[in-house]
């Protein structure tokens, strides 16, 4: 990973970052709250691949309907973000693997 790589990284988190600012409050909570937990229990390339922003896409899309969050995701926002991770390898896999060898 060159430095141009890394520099590019950094714009495109902080374009991220300025797409969650822009959404309601009770949006930002429950994004920062499903990141939190799929840091924790979520996919191996979480920062790598499309779950976050397409997160915000959905956020978004939400907003522009004028539904409420949890109109969204449902009353058990950890069981939306099970179902979005359902069938990536998480490090929990990793871990387990690791154990069965």
């Amino acid at each position: 990973m060159g430095i141009q790589d890394i520099i590019e990284g950094r714009r495109q988190w902080r374009a991220h970052v300025a797409r969650v600012r822009a959404l309601p409050s009770d949006y930002r909570i429950v994004y920062q709250e499903m990141r939190r937990y799929l840091f924790k229990v979520g996919p191996i390339d979480l920062l790598d691949g499309g779950l976050l922003p397409g997160i915000v896409d959905f956020f978004e899309e939400g907003v522009a309907a004028g539904k409420g969050v949890l109109a969204v995701t449902g009353a058990d926002v950890a069981a939306f973000c099970d179902d979005l991770i359902r069938d990536s390898r998480t490090h929990a896999d990793v871990y387990q693997e690791s154990l069965t060898r």
